[in-house]
């Protein structure tokens, strides 16, 4: 199992070097404009100050740039950091919605990642942008494009989108529980990649999860323990809002009990600005209004929660399950401590045991 962190602020870029010291295998720095720092500008830093960590995107939004503009800046960090770096992409569900638009569709995006590998692999491709069609290529072979090959990694949330991660990427990168269990996950992207002519065993599986790491005889119903894990949690509710306003779907059974309720404090926002505050709080912090949401139900069922050991136990069920990795994103306030506490209660005692 490898273990990743994010980080999200360039004030926090020395944090990844420390990381790298504490035993943490890779860095994801996010691409919500809105929200965190330009990730690029992270990405160089975190190049410049590490030697071992894999550094890479989580997830650059397709919606953001135009597909060559995304494969000369994940080379540009590559020829920093050259056989580490990886390109993690995805359709934007809150960077775009931040905008008050929709993420990228299905379609445009496998056409996206098709694009962004040949040009990482140096090969000339077709490239449409609006009415017409031109082929394309990195022509400055001394900018360093393509020195080492950068894997992508396929953000993948529903069942098209997992496809997409064996057929065109290297690695899925998919939200538990909200992207379905690992099982099912790894089964589609194996699936795509099989019928792609690609072999389905070398597809790796990464999974962003919640996590709370309880202190002896605490209770899911303390107040640290909901400051820890109650950020993420509504990270997640916020995405299912969305969800159900575009679609029409509704939440899983375990979030029914607060559903309701939820929709009618969200009807309360500011109805022009509704867009953003859904998602201003996004993994940072938990907003005094909502804390009343994060039940011990709740929690249960969004969150990795328990004690070392039994968090040691999970993760070791979900690396037979096909998981190749896991990343967690822990809120502001808290993010060095609980980066250095995960390392020395969780990771040490998993490689140890």
């Amino acid at each position: 199992m490898l273990f990743g962190l994010t980080v999200s602020s360039i004030d926090d870029v020395g944090l990844i070097a420390h990381a790298e010291h504490l035993g943490y295998d890779f860095c994801w720095v996010p691409d919500t404009q809105l929200l965190t720092s330009n990730p690029w500008a992270v990405l160089a830093l975190a190049a410049q100050q590490t030697q071992r960590i894999r550094i890479g995107t989580g997830l650059a939004v397709a919606g953001l740039r135009l597909a060559p503009v995304l494969a000369n800046s994940i080379a540009t960090i590559n020829r920093l950091a050259p056989g580490r770096t990886f390109c993690g992409v995805g359709t934007g569900n809150t960077a775009m919605r931040t905008m008050g638009r929709r993420p990228m569709a299905v379609k445009p995006f496998a056409e996206y990642l098709r694009v962004v590998r040949a040009l990482l692999d140096g090969e000339e491709v077709d490239y449409r942008h609006g009415d017409s069609s031109r082929p394309i290529r990195f022509q400055n072979r001394n900018l360093g494009h393509g020195d080492a090959r950068v894997p992508i990694h396929v953000g993948g949330l529903g069942p098209r989108a997992q496809a997409l991660a064996g057929e065109l990427g290297d690695a899925l990168v998919t939200s538990v529980p909200r992207g379905g269990t690992v099982a099912e996950a790894r089964g589609r992207a194996e699936a795509a990649a099989s019928t792609a002519g690609r072999n389905p065993a070398e597809v790796e599986v990464y999974a962003l999860m919640n996590l709370l790491l309880l202190e002896p005889g605490e209770t899911l119903a303390s107040p640290r323990a909901i400051a820890e894990c109650g950020s993420a949690i509504m990270a997640n509710v916020h995405y299912l809002v969305d969800l159900h306003r575009e679609t029409g779907a509704e939440p899983p059974a375990y979030v029914l009990p607060i559903w309701e309720d939820y929709l009618a404090y969200h009807r309360g926002r500011d109805a022009a600005r509704a867009h953003q505050q859904l998602h201003q709080s996004h993994y940072a912090y938990l907003e005094e209004g909502e804390a009343r949401f994060i039940t011990p139900e709740i929690i249960r069922n969004f969150t990795l929660a328990g004690r070392p050991e039994e968090i040691v136990e999970r993760l070791r069920q979900l690396e037979a399950d096909g998981l190749t990795g896991v990343n967690f994103i822990f809120p502001n306030d808290q993010l060095h401590a609980l980066v250095e506490s995960f390392a020395r209660r969780v990771i040490r005692l998993y490689r140890e045991a």
